[in-house]
């Protein structure tokens, strides 16, 4: 297939198919007519001698040849599009561009008020996506740019995905005003004795608490798993159960719920938060500027 007798377009409408999953919903993301959209795949069809995609139900289910093209696909067209961004350059006061940004919903209290403050004041026609992302989807993300960049704990990714550390937590411990026995001082005894409230995204394992613990033989009680910081603080205030997290979003919620922050009774390590990027955009004026935004809120 010579390259001079592609037209880039129809690669778009494919990329649009199989994320959308029908012709009706890529029509809408591409501000196009249903018809224009059948037309492109009838020609993609013909240009790939393959169906490319095949109704079952309402959804269009990508063919074995689809699903092998599509991330090279995906990666030529992120590819061209930067480099015509870097040519067209980047003017936040103007720019209309749509920033995806993956972060654990613990920082998310932290990030995104001083973030979007400064996007106010910069970029007024930018808009952000703040969105939880899968860890083990996380480098194949920010290399089809569907993730433009992420922040999170210290991962094993390769080469390709750039970091910085921008952030160092403590954790401490939670308890609500007039515990019965959390005073203001906790020592080892103390919080072993209590009932813990344990927030985690899994179903079952141990947290970063309980993984330092178990090191020292210790092992505390937990009463309650849930999946959110903000209803355990809740749970913390009107219960005895006591809570351990990073300090930042303990400091915000404690605003709230008027609880008390104790420091944690062991040496444990802290919990930085790293922010990453593909190599693909380490120069792309726009990406550039996302991440020296999200930087300066870090900043100490």
């Amino acid at each position: 297939m010579q390259l001079n007798r592609v037209d880039l377009n129809l690669l778009v409408v494919l990329d649009a198919i199989y994320t959308e999953g029908g012709i009706t919903k890529a029509a809408r993301k591409l501000h196009l007519t249903q018809p224009a959209i059948s037309h492109a795949l009838s020609r993609l069809r013909e240009m790939f001698g393959d169906p490319l995609f095949e109704r079952q139900g309402q959804a269009m289910v990508p063919t074995p040849l689809a699903r092998g093209i599509i991330d090279p696909v995906r990666r030529s067209l992120r590819n061209l599009e930067i480099t015509l961004n870097e040519v067209a350059r980047f003017d936040p006061a103007t720019s209309r561009v749509k920033f995806t940004l993956a972060v654990r919903d613990v920082l998310e209290a932290t990030l995104l008020p001083a973030l979007m403050e400064r996007v106010a004041q910069e970029a007024p026609h930018i808009e952000i996506a703040a969105v939880r992302a899968d860890r083990r989807e996380m480098e194949s993300e920010l290399a089809m740019g569907t993730l433009d960049a992420a922040i999170d704990i210290l991962l094993p990714l390769s080469q390709q995905v750039h970091h910085t550390r921008i952030g160092i937590d403590p954790m401490v411990v939670m308890a609500r005003k007039g515990h019965p026995v959390v005073g203001k001082s906790l020592d080892v005894e103390t919080y072993l004795e209590q009932d813990h409230i344990l927030v985690s995204s899994r179903r079952s394992g141990l947290g970063l608490e309980d993984v330092e613990l178990s090191r020292q033989g210790l092992q505390r009680r937990i009463r309650l798993r849930c999946q959110h910081y903000f209803a355990a603080c809740s749970v913390v205030s009107r219960t005895d159960l006591i809570l351990t997290m990073p300090e930042t979003y303990a400091r915000i919620a404690s605003q709230q719920f008027g609880n008390q922050i104790l420091p944690f009774p062991l040496a444990m390590p802290t919990l930085d938060a790293h922010l990453y990027w593909h190599a693909n955009v380490e120069a792309e004026p726009a990406n550039k500027w996302l991440r020296e935004r999200v930087m300066e809120v870090f900043k100490p």
